[in-house]
């Protein structure tokens, strides 16, 4: 039986220092590695956070090597072995993973703005929007992703550095013009190839078509009503998975029910059959047991809750005291 060490991944600011103990072994669990996970044990090396995991599989193929690679909350990575020979240990031996991302890894992380979500946990979603889905043997490069509440683009830069398309929606169109302005300068200043077309609808509302590097990744980005997110997407195919951050700051019958009633009927309906929508949102002002009324009074719908999805409720800071996230799978 294999050991691996997964190191949990340290975070530069320690307002999010304990976000990744929290969310790894979910992580790992739902991820396409939990078929071979025996058991996941948390130690300590050298001041250092790791999960020793016990897989079932007796040799880490190309396939784990990749989902490896692609983990969130968890970064370097180790055979782990009690002993060697007839000495005590214990020893680890560096795995060497297969990154294929086709995007510099500091693209999520180098544009700040207020009110930023953090980057690890951007990526997060994403892993349990796929994970989640029909779609979680495909790769990255095969996936489309949208966020209809894109703010700064974070889950969209995410998403493009993972591999897959990207589409956004943000109400504000004074947030899209700065972000369209931010790619189009970090990917000259990358050089990296970026075909840029603008697209006016009715209503003065603008779509921006980029064209990205050379995989020719493509992303959408558009001003306008999440609750209008076909319309506004159209050219765009069927997503296979919408990932969200919703605004904080709302409670129970403020904005975020308008806000759900109306956009998350029309999120289902653009999703590919299996796909899934993924949303966090501040759980310490509007409770889990809201948040699933309120979906399924939206409309009939599928609320993944089993476990491991009700162990996703953590801790950010001393204003969100308490955040959760929440899985909707569309039935094939």
């Amino acid at each position: 039986m294999p050991h691996i060490l997964a190191q949990i991944s340290p975070q530069r600011s320690t307002q999010y220092s304990k976000i990744a103990t929290a969310l790894a072994p979910v992580e790992l669990k739902l991820s396409p590695l939990g078929q071979f996970i025996l058991s996941i044990e948390p130690i300590e090396f050298g001041r250092q956070e790791y999960l020793k995991i016990s897989l079932s599989a007796d040799k880490m193929d190309e396939s784990i090597l990749y989902e490896l690679a692609n983990l969130s909350m968890t970064g370097s990575f180790f055979n782990y072995y009690e002993t060697l020979s007839s000495i005590e240990g214990p020893f680890l031996k560096p795995i060497k993973v297969s990154y294929t991302n086709s995007l510099p890894v500091d693209f999520p992380l180098t544009r700040r703005y207020k009110g930023k979500t953090n980057e690890m946990f951007t990526h997060f979603l994403c892993n349990i929007a796929r994970y989640s889905s029909s779609f979680s043997d495909c790769r990255w490069k095969d996936l489309r992703i949208l966020d209809p509440l894109a703010g700064g683009g974070t889950t969209l830069f995410t998403a493009m550095y993972l591999g897959a398309d990207a589409a956004g929606i943000e109400k504000r169109s004074k947030d899209v013009k700065s972000t369209v302005t931010f790619l189009k300068q970090y990917m000259k200043e990358q050089n990296i190839s970026c075909k840029v077309k603008e697209e006016r609808l009715k209503k003065s509302i603008n779509k921006n078509w980029f064209n990205i590097g050379a995989a020719d990744q493509r992303c959408l980005l558009v001003s306008g009503d999440a609750a209008e997110a076909g319309y506004l997407t159209t050219g765009f195919k069927k997503p296979h998975c919408i990932v969200t951050d919703l605004p904080y700051g709302v409670q129970h019958g403020g904005d975020i029910t308008e806000l759900l009633i109306d956009a998350v009927p029309e999120w289902l309906s653009l999703l590919l059959p299996g796909g899934t929508i993924v949303m966090s949102w501040d759980s310490s002002r509007f409770s889990r047991l809201e948040m699933k009324g309120l979906l399924e009074a939206a409309c009939e719908i599928n609320i993944l809750d089993d476990q491991p999805y009700e162990m996703m409720t953590h801790r950010v800071d001393r204003v969100i005291r308490e955040r959760d996230v929440i899985v909707i799978k569309k039935d094939e």
